[in-house]
């Protein structure tokens, strides 16, 4: 399996599982490759080759509904990104003292990273919020 680092780094990969994040979020079941296609104006073929990367990787489900497939976020293996990030944002007393500095790449990889853990764990907390019961 590819690292999960690699997996997100590719913009394409990211666009796809913010669409599945968004349409998750309001309510749908899953969503067909021609939609993926039609809303972020990328060839199937593409959209088709990054999805298999994202399965790989446990990042999406499919679900087969005859010849059609659907896909839905699955952002557990985000949990990785989230326990390799954390460590830059948590500040202890003993440490506090001490600053830490990134290289401006890495603190641009660092946000860039970030922002895509932190919009795929608002989406799951979001969904779960809207599950009955809760």
């Amino acid at each position: 399996m590819a690292d999960i680092f690699d997996v997100i780094a590719d913009g394409t990969r990211r666009d796809i599982l913010q669409l599945l994040r968004e349409r998750g979020a309001s309510g749908e079941k899953g969503t067909s490759v021609s939609q993926i296609v039609s809303a972020l104006g990328v060839s199937q073929p593409t959209v088709s080759k990054h999805l298999k990367v994202l399965r790989e990787a446990s990042l999406v489900s499919v679900r087969e509904d005859g010849q059609h497939r659907y896909y839905s976020l699955s952002p557990a293996p985000l949990d990785a990104v989230d326990d390799w990030l954390f460590p830059f944002f948590a500040v202890d007393e003993e440490d506090a003292a001490t600053p830490h500095a990134l290289t401006e790449s890495a603190a641009h990889a660092a946000e860039v990273v970030g922002r895509a853990a932190a919009s795929a764990k608002h989406a799951v907390t979001s969904v779960f919020n809207k599950l009955p019961g809760r």
